[in-house]
């Protein structure tokens, strides 16, 4: 019941706005026609943006406009005209016939299901305005004595409608293609985290398979030495390790369903940097650090082995991010060479020590430790260069005092979709 209550209360204020933001907005107008209160304003733009926004109760936005509009409207004439507040409301009152209609077309059209075809969009609100503005012509010519339209005055209505519903759709789609790039990112940014822990996971499992093996070796052995108490203990052991490989195995299969068929589509490389780079970003901001990023690319095409590439990539930067202190610039550069994409991702933090270079592809190799001591996991860069070997590439490191940099080399074929 007070969930109810705080929606109802939501929605009439949503519902509020519309109508203060409307009748606002309609004082912001044209006067087309001679010897009429007549006006093409913003205030049916802002009112068929705010209804695509937000899940809207149309109709009640319709009425709430009506009276709010025909409010001020009449207020305004009563102060700027000395016309009585009855009389002004008698004046505007079409224009309340012209919200209510609106509102009832766009109710029963259901613009949100036109959302992603703004063509038939923009062409349907279109009709809806001009059917609204001839309701209310006509409603002046019975209560005002107004000369009714002729030919170049309903072109005149139709341009306007046109321009008008046009305009709010291309703000919208502008809006919708926004999102959708932030909600394309995420997505990417989870697989890309997904893929490497199915790689990891995916070791686990031979790791496991081993150990499952190595245990019914060991029950048989003690079974035929005639321990059978020893054998049966072996025997537990190997059977509850099986157990925890077919859990294993079937989170395995659910992740892979996600990342394993690269059901994400296509990408351009420089659609992936572009999100390396905001979502790296904002993680250098989040370590209070100040990073330049500089993106150089020389060659560009489609791949779907964006999952991949933007797996390892994220993790480099990363790691090029937690090295550098305080301020610094990451390069990332991709060009070709011959039949070769070659990537580089280089940064002037802190490097690598010598001693250190011929490790740090290691599985547990870690320079990162949190506040309480403990280190990191230290699989990142295994992941990058078994991720690296899966694409038929390699990888090679070079570091001193002032720079260290990372050179990726992947044949372009392994990489790169067929459609250019």
């Amino acid at each position: 019941m007070y969930s109810k209550f705080l929606l109802s209360r939501t929605s009439l204020t949503w519902i509020l706005l519309i109508a203060i933001l409307t009748a606002l907005g309609s004082e912001i107008k044209i006067i087309p026609f001679a010897d009429t209160s007549f006006r093409f304003g913003l205030g049916t733009i802002i009112f068929f943006l705010c209804t695509l926004l937000k899940p809207t109760p149309i109709i009640f936005a319709g009425i709430a406009t009506s009276i709010v509009t025909t409010a001020l409207r009449a207020a305004i004439s009563f102060y700027t005209q000395n016309i009585s507040i009855l009389e002004g409301i008698y004046i505007h009152l079409p224009a309340a016939t012209f919200y209510l209609l609106f509102a009832l077309c766009l109710q029963y059209l259901n613009i949100h299901q036109y959302r992603e075809k703004p063509l038939k969009l923009g062409l349907l609100v279109a009709l809806s305005e001009v059917i609204s503005n001839l309701a209310e012509q006509l409603l002046r010519f019975f209560v005002q004595s107004y000369t009714i339209l002729f030919f170049h005055d309903l072109l005149i209505l139709l341009a306007v409608a046109l321009l008008r519903s046009f305009f709010v759709v291309g703000i919208y789609s502008s809006i919708l293609i926004a999102e959708q790039k932030k909600r394309v990112q995420e997505i990417l940014t989870i697989g890309s985290d997904l893929y490497v822990e199915t790689l990891y996971l995916k070791k686990s499992m031979n790791h496991i398979e081993a150990i499952t093996a190595n245990g019914f070796d060991l029950y048989r052995q003690l079974k035929a030495q005639g321990n059978r108490s020893e054998s049966l203990q072996a025997l537990h052991i190997a059977q509850e390790i099986h157990e925890v490989k077919k859990d294993s195995q079937r989170i395995y299969a659910g992740i892979s369903k996600i990342v394993g068929d690269k059901s994400f589509g296509s990408l351009r490389l420089s659609e992936l940097l572009h999100y390396i780079e905001d979502g790296n970003s904002k993680y250098s901001e989040l370590l209070g650090k100040d990073i330049q990023f500089n993106i150089t690319l020389k060659t560009d095409f489609l791949t779907n082995e964006h999952i991949a590439l933007l797996a390892l990539l994220n993790n480099l930067t990363a790691n090029a991010i937690e090295a550098i202190e305080g301020q610094g610039v990451i390069s990332i550069d991709i060009q070709q060479q011959e039949v070769d994409t070659v990537i580089t991702v280089s940064d002037d933090g802190k490097g690598i020590t010598e001693s250190d270079l011929s490790i740090i592809f290691e599985p547990g190799y870690t320079t990162k430790y949190n506040v309480e001591g403990v280190a990191a996991t230290g699989i990142g860069l295994s992941h990058v260069a078994e991720l690296i070997s899966k694409l038929n590439g390699s990888i090679s490191v070079e570091s001193n005092n002032f720079k260290t940099m990372f050179k990726i080399i992947i044949p372009t074929q392994t990489i790169q979709t067929g459609e250019t």
